[in-house]
Parts: structure tokens; C-alpha cells; sequence
């Protein structure tokens, strides 16, 4: 069975006393399992804070992207380096809002897979269609498409230990969620893309979440389903109650 992943994306949100609130909240509350691990992706600035106060916790911290080179004159920018050298275990990678506000690609965020596996960072790619896409019946292919780009010059066994999260961008931070149905289909159709670029090995390996005003009362069927091993959660994490419900239903869920 894989390890489910809820992962937190705080997106541009809380101050600096409410991030080490809500980590103080939190951290006893989550423990070490098999089922499950739970992920904070915070607002850049807190990375570090909150690396310290869950440190003999089970909560891990990620970024919510990166650069793809080691340093340079990137002004603004935080490189894999960067993140490695924090010991940061995860990061976000072309979820929609880069691409949409800020000019990431399927090359871009190429380089950045890539980037994140030579420094051992594991990637959480996200990809997702339009509502528009979704209507004109083209999910399955965009999204193919999506991880077939995000993935070249990716070996099998950096494959196998990265996370991808379907993320329909008509449900992100609207309330409309895809049916757990709608959602299992499509992150199906993704790990047989990955079958199809690799091996079934890295198919059966590779964990797949959901993402998309995902909240504690559809946590639970959607992880039933057997294709979807988690979540990317936005909205629902900045709440530390809810948080820990999410990754309960982890633990739980059958």
C-alpha cells in the first residue's frame, strides 16, 4: 500500500505569530504512521521557523516552488540548494496559480523536477485542466500531457518517489470539488501514463493526490478511491482543527 500524503499549501497567507500558532497547535497532535505523513508548505519566510517547531515532530515542511538553477542573479527567487541546505523535504511544483500569474510552463516546471531530484527534494507536480478543457471532453489528455512533459529526463527511480497532484483548476478555492468518481478517473489515467512512460513498478509506486476545496467532510471518500493517495490541500489547512482531521482520515480510512 502507499503512504498517503496530505500536503498543506498556505498559499499567501498568515503572519508570522499565527504560522508558529498554528504549528504549536498541531504538532503534538500528529503523529508518526505508516498510513500516512502529513505536509506544511508555508509562505517562504516561515520555512524556517517552522522546520524548528516541528522538529521532533511527524510533520514535515515543503516550499511552494523554487528555481531550477543552484544560484545566480535570480532576485526574489529561492534555488533547490537553498532548500536542501534547510533540510525542506518537499516542494510544490507548477501548481496553477504559477502558471496562470506567473509565466511557469511544462518546460519550466521540467527543469524544476529535475532540479528538486538532484538536490533529493521530493516534487509534488501538480497538474490540471481548464473548465473550458473539462467541458470540450480533453481532462485525460492535457493532464497526460502535463506529466509526460513535467517528467522527461526523469529516471525510474526519481519517478518512483515523487508525488503528483491532480489539481482541476475549475475547483481550486471555488467549493466545487470533482466527484470522488470524476477525480479516481483521472488520477487513473495518470498512473497509467506513467505505466505507459515507465513500468507498472513506477506506476504502483508513485503516489498520486487529489486537489480542489478539499475539506474534512470529503476527505474521507475521496481517499477510498484506490487510484487517489491524498491530498493538496489549500483552503482547509490554514485551519489547524481541520488540518489534523485530514490527516486523521489518513490514518482511517480503509
Amino acid at each position: 500500500m502507499r503512504k498517503r500524503i496530505i500536503a498543506g499549501n498556505w498559499k499567501m497567507y498568515k503572519l508570522s505569530n499565527q504560522a508558529a500558532d498554528f504549528a504549536e497547535q498541531i504538532k503534538e497532535r500528529i503523529t508518526a504512521s505508516d498510513k500516512v505523513e502529513a505536509v506544511i508548505c508555508p509562505p517562504a519566510l516561515y520555512v524556517t521557523d517552522l522546520l524548528k517547531r516541528f522538529e521532533t515532530s511527524a510533520v514535515k515542511v515543503g516550499a511552494q516552488t523554487m528555481h531550477d538553477t543552484d544560484e545566480g542573479a535570480f532576485t526574489g527567487e529561492i534555488s533547490p540548494a537553498m532548500l536542501a541546505d534547510l533540510d525542506v523535504q518537499y516542494v510544490i511544483l507548477g501548481h496553477s496559480e504559477r502558471r496562470q500569474y506567473f509565466n511557469e510552463t511544462d518546460e519550466t516546471v521540467n527543469k524544476k523536477v529535475v532540479a528538486a531530484h538532484k538536490h533529493q527534494l521530493v516534487p509534488i507536480v501538480c497538474v490540471g485542466e481548464t473548465l473550458e478543457q473539462r467541458e470540450a471532453k480533453e481532462t485525460v489528455s492535457i493532464v497526460s500531457a502535463q506529466v509526460e512533459k513535467a517528467f522527461a529526463d526523469v529516471t525510474a527511480e526519481q519517478a518512483k518517489k515523487s508525488v503528483i497532484a491532480y489539481e482541476p483548476i475549475w475547483a481550486i478555492g471555488t467549493g466545487k470539488t470533482a466527484t470522488a468518481e470524476d477525480a479516481n478517473e483521472v488520477c487513473g489515467a495518470i498512473r497509467h501514463k506513467v505505466e505507459t512512460i515507465y513500468s507498472k513498478e513506477v506506476a504502483d509506486a508513485i503516489r498520486i493526490q487529489y486537489g480542489g476545496s478539499v475539506k474534512p467532510e470529503n476527505i474521507a471518500e475521496l481517499l477510498s478511491k484506490d487510484h487517489i493517495d491524498g491530498a493538496l490541500v489549500g483552503g482547509a489547512s490554514l485551519d489547524p482543527e481541520a488540518f489534523v482531521q485530514l490527516v486523521e482520515a489518513g490514518t482511517h480510512v480503509e
